[in-house]
């Protein structure tokens, strides 16, 4: 049984007996994702898999506390970032801005890109690299901007 699954598990158990509805909640639906990653799968995902069910769903809960702002409940999309902050604690330290452009540059000269028509090429090689660490929307605009200048 992988690392982090046993921590999100235990997180679940400090939610229950802290009464932390936010960690609770936040957790119990993680491990709802993990447990249907695992029948697609027909096996236990690895922790590389369980990062990113972690980020989909932070990205998610972003998209929801957004909207609920629009929406003026900043009460609703309070439990939306609080359940934001759980999550991102179990995804390793992010990648400074500087590391995520050296890798970038890496990703870049290893598959040889020219243009923005090599952005598929440059995106495959590296988000694996990235693991979790950077959201992919930001990945995917810093790489768009390094092929087209």
């Amino acid at each position: 049984m992988m690392a982090l699954l046993q921590d999100i598990e235990q997180a679940l158990k400090d939610g229950i007996r802290e009464k932390d509805e936010n960690k609770r909640n936040a957790v119990r639906l993680l491990l709802t994702a993990v447990k249907v990653k695992e029948k697609e799968l027909r096996r236990l995902p690895n922790d590389m898999e369980i990062q990113q069910l972690i980020s989909t769903q932070i990205k998610q809960r972003r998209e929801s506390a957004e909207q609920y702002s629009k929406a003026n409940r900043p009460d609703l999309a309070g439990v939306e970032e609080a359940e934001i902050a759980v999550l991102q604690a179990f995804l390793p330290e992010a990648l400074s801005p500087e590391s995520l452009e050296r890798l970038i540059d890496e990703v870049v000269a290893e598959v040889g890109a020219q243009s923005a028509r090599d952005m598929g090429k440059v995106m495959k090689a590296l988000m694996p690299r990235v693991g979790g660490r950077a959201e992919g929307k930001a990945v995917n605009e810093l790489v768009r901007r390094k092929l087209s200048a």
